[in-house]
């Protein structure tokens, strides 16, 4: 039996999440792709002055949520994610670590409204969202309902081929850098820049990811709890010094990035 509540034999549905946190949670929280795109969130989102309220759009098990609310503790933290079992992990890990980072299930392709005691938000961050949805102009509108006129906002996509394993967890598209651009101005956002981060690192480990195809999805599946797959530490460690050393912004970059704002009241 697998991860999750998929039956032996049969594959899970794509947009699954509920079974996709459970099954590949703990290889994503060690993924040196992750871990760099946090890092450049980072960059990219500042330093939130004090008080400020950061919404993590589609927030997963809370991994950037989590580390921003650990830096920054006089922030007030949000996450919105469609999972329930990505907001149960959410919760459990901010209980864990005494965080006071909050997470609430939402689905952004419906209307949404504040929940009680939750502000506007001043910065927010949409992660690898954007692509697992068949309309992300729709979600990324939607979510302006929680957004502070003026809101700074960070958007990642994966751009270039996508794998075995993109299609696996209900990738519907990879983005190119006019095509992200579109999707956030259809969406009544200001885009600042966009940037094709990650070369040649960022590339080599997804072309890694390619050429493994549907054995890389059996390996997850049927790992064990706290199990590592083989030679995945030594691979971490040579993304990880590779990665840190990839371009923020090259032709040639397959981790698309975008800067944008909401507009003021008056649409300026």
């Amino acid at each position: 039996m697998t991860h999750g509540d998929a039956p032996v034999g049969k594959a899970p549905d794509p947009n699954d999440w509920d079974h996709h946190w459970d099954a590949y949670g703990e290889a994503s929280e060690r993924s040196p792709a992750v871990g760099y795109r946090l890092a450049l969130i980072l960059k990219l989102l500042g330093r939130p002055p004090a008080g400020s309220t950061v919404l993590d759009i589609g927030s997963g098990q809370g991994q950037f949520a989590l580390r921003l609310q650990a830096m920054y503790p006089d922030l007030a933290v949000w996450g919105v994610e469609y999972s329930a079992v990505g907001v149960a992990r959410s919760r459990e890990l901010a209980a864990q670590r005494g965080s006071a980072a909050k997470f609430r299930r939402v689905d952004l392709l419906q209307p949404t409204a504040l929940a009680d005691g939750q502000r506007l938000a001043t910065h927010a961050v949409c992660s690898e969202v954007l692509e697992h949805v068949a309309d992300p102009v729709t979600l990324i509108r939607h979510a302006r309902a929680l957004l502070a006129p003026g809101c700074h906002l960070v958007v990642t996509v994966p751009g270039g081929p996508r794998s075995a394993f993109d299609r696996h967890i209900g990738h519907f598209q990879h983005f190119t850098a006019r095509k992200l651009r579109q999707v956030l101005t259809d969406a009544g956002y200001e885009v600042q820049r966009v940037l094709r981060a990650g070369f040649p690192f960022f590339n080599l480990y997804k072309l890694a990811l390619i050429a493994r195809g549907k054995k890389f999805i059996a390996d997850l599946e049927n790992r064990s709890p706290g199990e590592a797959l083989p030679a995945e530490s030594m691979v971490k460690a040579f993304f990880d010094f590779g990665l840190r050393r990839s371009v923020d912004n090259s032709p040639f970059g397959w981790q698309m990035v975008a800067v944008a704002t909401v507009p003021g009241k008056d649409g300026s």
